[in-house]
C-alpha cells in the first residue's frame, strides 16, 4: 500500500482487480471454445466443476467433451461477450455473463447455422490466487437459424481465423517477450 492509499483504497483496488481477471476468465473461455483449444477451457475451471449448458448437465470433463464434439460440426464460431457483472466476496465470486454466439457451417441445414444469445451464470472461488468457475448455467435466451444462402463468401486473399493454434493470435502471443 503507498503512503497516499487508505484500507479502503487497497480493498477497491483489489475487487476491481478480482472483478477484471473473472472477466478474463470469460473471455480465455471463449478464446478457447472459438480456437478449439480444449486446455485453455479446462484452465478456467475447477477440477470438479459443474456445467448445465443447454440439453447438457454433467461435470466439467463431461462438458469438454460433449462441446468439443459439437464444436466438430461447424466451421467457425465466434462468441462474443457483452454485459458482465461480477459479485466478488472474499475469494468467492458470482459472475452473470450475457452473449451471443454465432455458429457457422457450409452445411445448409439451418441447425448448422445458428446465433445464440445466452447468459453464463457462473459461481467462481479463487484457487491459488487464480479465479476458476465452480459450476455455471449457461442459459439460452433466443436463437436465430440462418440458411446458408445467406452467408456472404470470404474472400480468398483475405486472412482469416482458424480454429487451431494456426491462429495469427497464437503467432503474435508467442512473439511477446518471455517473463
Amino acid at each position: 500500500m503507498s503512503p497516499n492509499e487508505t484500507p479502503a483504497d487497497h480493498e477497491s483496488t483489489a475487487y476491481l482487480l478480482d472483478r477484471l481477471a473473472i472477466a478474463d476468465v470469460m473471455a480465455r473461455y471463449c478464446r478457447g471454445i472459438d480456437r478449439f483449444d480444449e486446455a485453455l477451457v479446462r484452465s478456467c475451471f475447477t477440477a470438479d466443476a459443474t456445467d448445465q449448458h443447454g440439453s447438457f448437465n454433467g461435470t466439467i470433463d463431461e462438458f469438454i467433451a460433449w462441446a468439443f464434439r459439437l464444436l466438430q460440426k461447424y466451421e467457425s464460431t465466434m462468441h462474443l461477450i457483452a454485459n458482465h457483472l461480477a459479485d466478488v466476496v472474499g475469494e468467492n465470486a458470482v459472475a452473470e455473463t450475457y452473449g451471443i454466439a454465432f455458429h457457422r457451417s457450409d452445411d445448409p441445414d439451418p441447425k448448422r447455422n445458428l446465433t445464440v444469445g445466452f447468459r453464463y451464470i457462473d459461481r467462481l472461488v479463487k484457487v491459488n490466487g487464480e479465479w476458476k468457475i465452480s459450476e455455471r448455467v449457461a442459459t439460452t435466451e433466443w436463437v436465430q437459424a440462418k440458411v446458408a444462402e445467406s452467408h456472404w463468401p470470404i474472400p480468398g486473399n483475405s486472412a482469416v481465423g482458424h480454429r487451431s493454434h494456426d491462429d495469427a493470435l497464437f503467432r503474435f502471443l508467442e512473439q511477446l517477450p518471455k517473463q
